[in-house]
């Protein structure tokens, strides 16, 4: 399973979590086998242009994620996952990356339904 964390830093999966999907600094890309971290790749976040998060989509979907895994994320970009068919967790308590890969092996992460937590997008 092919995961992407949106990360403030590049510390692979001791990375603090990114607040923000697409302004990120960068995509933590971890990939499981047997729920076991086999490969960790720190992507620079290539960035989204004029406030749209179209392309923030676009970046991550280039990445060939199996999921996302995200604190919060607007109605739009978490319609366009939805419709990429890309599945979605929020965890809003993990404050890094193992934490999050922890908590969601566990089962204890809510999977969105296409919906957005953030007004403001």
């Amino acid at each position: 399973m092919r995961l992407v964390f949106p990360t403030d830093e590049n510390m692979g999966y001791l990375s603090k979590r990114g607040a923000h999907f697409g302004k990120a600094k960068f995509y933590t890309v971890v990939t499981l086998e047997d729920e076991k971290i086999a490969e960790v790749e720190g992507i620079a976040n290539p960035g989204h242009s004029g406030g749209a998060c179209g392309n923030a989509v676009t970046n991550i979907m280039g990445l060939n994620p199996d999921a996302l895994i995200v604190s919060g994320i607007g109605g739009s970009p978490a319609a366009g996952f939805a419709q990429a068919g890309l599945t979605l967790y929020f965890d809003r308590d993990s404050s890094t990356v193992e934490e999050s890969i922890s908590r969601l092996l566990k089962g204890s992460l809510e999977l969105s339904e296409g919906n957005g937590t953030c007004s403001t997008h």
